[in-house]
Protein backbone atom coordinates (compact mmCIF):
# COMPACT_ATOMS: atom_id res chain seq x y z
CA UNK A 1 0.00 0.00 0.00
CA UNK A 2 2.30 2.80 -1.17
CA UNK A 3 -0.46 5.03 -1.92
CA UNK A 4 -0.79 7.99 1.27
CA UNK A 5 -4.64 7.81 0.82
CA UNK A 6 -5.18 4.00 1.43
CA UNK A 7 -3.12 3.97 4.79
CA UNK A 8 -5.24 4.52 8.39
CA UNK A 9 -4.47 7.55 9.89
CA UNK A 10 -4.67 8.39 13.96
CA UNK A 11 -5.76 11.54 15.53
CA UNK A 12 -5.60 12.30 19.35
CA UNK A 13 -5.47 15.69 20.47
CA UNK A 14 -4.05 16.61 23.62
CA UNK A 15 -4.44 19.93 26.14
CA UNK A 16 -3.26 21.32 28.87
CA UNK A 17 -5.82 21.58 31.58
CA UNK A 18 -4.04 23.13 34.47
CA UNK A 19 -0.86 22.40 35.82
CA UNK A 20 -1.83 19.21 37.43
CA UNK A 21 -2.90 17.08 34.44
CA UNK A 22 -3.83 17.37 30.88
CA UNK A 23 -6.47 15.22 28.77
CA UNK A 24 -5.75 13.68 25.74
CA UNK A 25 -9.18 12.99 23.30
CA UNK A 26 -9.55 10.27 20.78
CA UNK A 27 -13.17 9.78 19.32
CA UNK A 28 -15.45 9.64 22.37
CA UNK A 29 -12.80 8.44 24.34
CA UNK A 30 -10.91 10.74 27.30
CA UNK A 31 -7.82 10.19 29.21
CA UNK A 32 -6.48 12.29 31.69
CA UNK A 33 -2.79 12.20 31.65
CA UNK A 34 0.01 13.08 34.58
CA UNK A 35 1.70 16.05 33.30
CA UNK A 36 2.07 17.26 36.45
CA UNK A 37 5.98 18.18 37.77
CA UNK A 38 5.33 16.20 41.29
CA UNK A 39 3.50 13.25 39.61
CA UNK A 40 0.01 12.32 40.53
CA UNK A 41 -1.00 9.10 41.45
CA UNK A 42 -4.81 8.90 39.48
CA UNK A 43 -3.37 9.30 36.13
CA UNK A 44 -0.62 7.61 33.51
CA UNK A 45 2.58 9.55 33.34
CA UNK A 46 4.18 9.68 29.52
CA UNK A 47 5.79 6.44 29.89
CA UNK A 48 3.01 4.75 31.66
CA UNK A 49 0.65 6.05 28.64
CA UNK A 50 3.86 4.29 25.99
CA UNK A 51 3.32 1.03 28.24
CA UNK A 52 -0.22 0.79 28.27
CA UNK A 53 -0.15 1.58 24.66
CA UNK A 54 2.24 -1.37 23.98
CA UNK A 55 -0.31 -3.61 26.02
CA UNK A 56 -2.86 -2.29 24.47
CA UNK A 57 -1.38 -3.58 21.37
CA UNK A 58 -0.91 -6.59 22.19
CA UNK A 59 -4.10 -7.48 23.83
CA UNK A 60 -5.59 -6.40 20.58
CA UNK A 61 -3.25 -8.52 18.49
CA UNK A 62 -4.17 -11.14 20.26
CA UNK A 63 -7.93 -10.56 20.15
CA UNK A 64 -7.33 -10.13 15.72
CA UNK A 65 -4.93 -13.53 15.27
CA UNK A 66 -7.08 -16.02 17.88
CA UNK A 67 -9.89 -16.52 15.37
CA UNK A 68 -7.40 -17.09 12.69
CA UNK A 69 -5.63 -19.42 14.54
CA UNK A 70 -8.97 -20.62 16.39
CA UNK A 71 -6.57 -20.48 19.60
CA UNK A 72 -8.95 -20.89 22.53
CA UNK A 73 -8.53 -19.09 25.53
CA UNK A 74 -10.46 -18.34 28.72
CA UNK A 75 -8.46 -14.54 29.37
CA UNK A 76 -5.30 -12.71 29.40
CA UNK A 77 -3.17 -10.41 30.65
CA UNK A 78 0.09 -8.20 30.11
CA UNK A 79 2.48 -7.14 32.22
CA UNK A 80 5.15 -4.50 31.35
CA UNK A 81 7.60 -3.23 33.36
CA UNK A 82 10.28 -0.39 31.63
CA UNK A 83 13.58 0.45 32.87
CA UNK A 84 14.43 4.49 31.82
CA UNK A 85 17.68 5.84 31.45
CA UNK A 86 18.77 9.28 32.49
CA UNK A 87 21.33 11.00 30.28
CA UNK A 88 20.00 11.00 27.67
CA UNK A 89 16.14 10.37 29.09
CA UNK A 90 14.97 6.96 27.25
CA UNK A 91 13.52 3.97 27.85
CA UNK A 92 16.48 1.72 28.01
CA UNK A 93 14.18 -1.92 27.96
CA UNK A 94 11.26 -2.84 27.81
CA UNK A 95 10.32 -6.44 29.31
CA UNK A 96 7.03 -7.87 29.85
CA UNK A 97 4.91 -11.37 30.42
CA UNK A 98 2.21 -12.17 28.43
CA UNK A 99 -0.49 -14.88 30.77
CA UNK A 100 -3.31 -16.85 29.16
CA UNK A 101 -5.93 -19.30 30.83
CA UNK A 102 -5.64 -21.67 27.90
CA UNK A 103 -5.48 -25.47 27.26
CA UNK A 104 -3.60 -25.09 23.89
CA UNK A 105 -0.40 -26.85 23.84
CA UNK A 106 2.76 -24.77 23.83
CA UNK A 107 4.12 -25.16 20.11
CA UNK A 108 0.21 -23.17 19.31
CA UNK A 109 1.23 -20.54 22.40
CA UNK A 110 4.35 -19.73 20.79
CA UNK A 111 2.57 -19.24 17.55
CA UNK A 112 0.55 -16.72 18.74
CA UNK A 113 3.66 -14.77 20.27
CA UNK A 114 5.35 -14.85 17.53
CA UNK A 115 2.27 -13.24 15.93
CA UNK A 116 1.51 -10.84 18.43
CA UNK A 117 5.21 -9.93 18.16
CA UNK A 118 5.51 -9.89 14.18
CA UNK A 119 2.11 -7.59 13.41
CA UNK A 120 1.60 -5.42 16.59
CA UNK A 121 1.84 -2.18 14.92
CA UNK A 122 2.87 0.10 18.97
CA UNK A 123 5.15 -3.26 18.81
CA UNK A 124 6.66 -2.83 15.33
CA UNK A 125 7.25 1.30 16.45
CA UNK A 126 8.83 0.31 19.45
CA UNK A 127 10.59 -2.34 19.08
CA UNK A 128 13.60 -0.99 16.61
CA UNK A 129 15.09 1.72 19.28
CA UNK A 130 14.52 -0.72 22.88
CA UNK A 131 15.49 -3.57 24.43
CA UNK A 132 12.06 -4.97 24.04
CA UNK A 133 11.66 -8.61 25.05
CA UNK A 134 9.44 -10.84 26.87
CA UNK A 135 7.05 -14.28 26.88
CA UNK A 136 3.84 -15.34 26.39
CA UNK A 137 2.97 -18.31 28.82
CA UNK A 138 0.01 -20.34 29.94
CA UNK A 139 -0.81 -19.31 33.44
CA UNK A 140 -3.92 -17.67 35.19
CA UNK A 141 -4.21 -14.17 34.30
CA UNK A 142 -3.74 -11.84 37.12
CA UNK A 143 -5.85 -8.83 37.33
CA UNK A 144 -4.51 -5.25 37.15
Amino acid sequence: MSDATSKLTYTVQAARVDAHGSLVQCKDASITLDTDLAGRRDAFNPAELLLAALAACMLKGIERVAPMLHFGFRGVTVRITAIRQDVPPKLESIRYEIRLNTDEPEQRIALLHANVRKYGTVFNTVAPGTDLQGTMERGPPTGP
